[in-house]
């Protein structure tokens, strides 16, 4: 039988980096759509106003955070579930490095839309 490959191994680094992620994600998830339903109503949130509260560099960073914490807390866990498809040797590179370019592509184009919204002119 194929070993199990897990870098969800409790006590290990990127599980714990897993955890924090999934968190994160969920409480600013969580504080999103009670503030959107609760708060104030969906049908009056505007462009207009989003790219207001992009200009606070909290909420820009707030969001920043939570797209690089998305990608890593996504990749990783599509990284895991293939490896323990079986896939190993060179595949298994060629994914790993696949997936963070993937990433990093992810969150440059995050980051520049966030700019764009922010008003921030983007070099």
């Amino acid at each position: 039988m194929a070993e199990r490959y897990s870098s969800f191994a409790p006590g290990g680094t990127s599980w714990l980096l897993q955890r924090v992620t999934a968190v994160f994600l969920i409480g600013v998830l969580s504080f999103h759509f009670f503030q959107l339903h609760f708060v104030t109503h969906a049908y009056e949130i505007e462009f207009a106003g989003t790219q207001a509260r992009m200009q606070n560099p909290a909420y820009y960073t707030t969001m920043v955070l939570f797209l690089i914490a998305g990608a890593f807390h996504g990749i990783n866990g599509v990284y895991n579930a293939l490896v323990n498809q079986g896939i190993e040797g060179t595949k298994r590179t060629v994914l790993k490095w696949g997936l963070t370019l993937a990433g990093v592509v992810l969150v440059v184009q995050g980051i520049r839309v966030a700019n764009a919204m922010a008003g921030v002119s983007i070099v």
